[in-house]
């Protein structure tokens, strides 16, 4: 099989076109490539949409740790401290057998039993938190005399925060946020390791790249192309949140804007 055939049968088998069955013996490098790269589809998916919804939560969460009223305030301290202080892996892992539960109480929690829901919701509520704990720093981080310039400008309430307070806000977390957003990709790879199943073979990255490694009991090639699709997709991220930082910071001299620092997580 030449490997256009092999990119026409697999390149997207991660959603259930072309061929129903994976390879099972004779594996080419084209094979892995391919397979693994479908996979990258279900990464992307993932990380994509948990960082933009999680991105307004994180503002709401961060807002309301910064608030003087414990009702808001409370929620926001224990929403932050559950999800930052127990593992991804954990919440993945409850996550699904609660949905469970709820599925045999109502057919209408089907869905959050599959991946593309289920795991979605324990990614975009577990960077809230993180990105929330980034922006309320920001916001502490904030200099009074640009609250004090808007109060004297006339701003109050939404209009302040609107126009002053959230970008500055945005400016000050933006390179810690980048980070953030670099280790959600990366913490995607846990979906179908941990407690979602892939329903019909249909698997991230890691799910191939852990077949095929199983496959040939040689784990030194699979591994290194999942590695290297990331780093591309690190690539890719660094590159558009750079965009964003320059425009947050266009109104500041060269010398004074702030640059991007790749600062990986070992530990989540």
């Amino acid at each position: 099989m030449s490997c256009l055939q092999t990119i026409q049968d697999y390149g997207l088998r991660s959603l259930g076109l072309g061929e129903r069955l994976l390879p099972r013996d004779n594996f080419t490098l084209c094979d892995q490539f391919v397979l693994i790269g479908s996979g990258m589809v279900w990464n992307v998916y993932f990380g994509v949409c948990a960082l933009i919804a999680g991105f307004f939560l994180a503002t709401l969460v961060a807002v309301g740790k910064g608030a003087r009223n414990p009702l808001l305030r409370k929620p926001s301290e224990w929403f932050i401290l559950v999800f930052r202080g127990s593992p991804l892996f954990i919440q993945f892992f409850f996550a699904y057998f609660l949905f469970l539960d709820l599925k045999g109480i109502s057919p209408i929690f089907d869905a959050f039993t599959a991946a593309w829901l289920g795991a979605l919701i324990v990614l975009f509520l577990n960077t809230a938190a993180y990105s929330g704990e980034i922006f309320y720093g920001a916001l502490r981080s904030i200099p009074k005399g640009d609250v004090e310039a808007a109060d004297a400008y006339g701003f109050s309430g939404w209009p302040r925060f609107r126009r002053i307070v959230w970008p500055t806000m945005l400016r000050l977390a933006w390179p810690a946020y980048t980070n953030e957003a670099i280790f959600l990709f990366h913490a995607t790879t846990l979906v179908f390791f941990s407690g979602f199943p892939a329903w019909q073979q249909r698997g991230d990255a890691l799910y191939y790249a852990n077949y095929f490694a199983d496959k040939t009991f040689n784990p030194f090639i699979p591994y290194p192309i999942l590695a290297g699709y990331f780093i591309l997709l690190t690539l890719c991220v660094i590159g558009f949140f750079g965009l964003v930082n320059r425009r947050l910071n266009r109104h500041l001299p060269g010398e004074a804007r702030r640059r991007l620092r790749l600062r990986p997580n070992l530990i989540r």
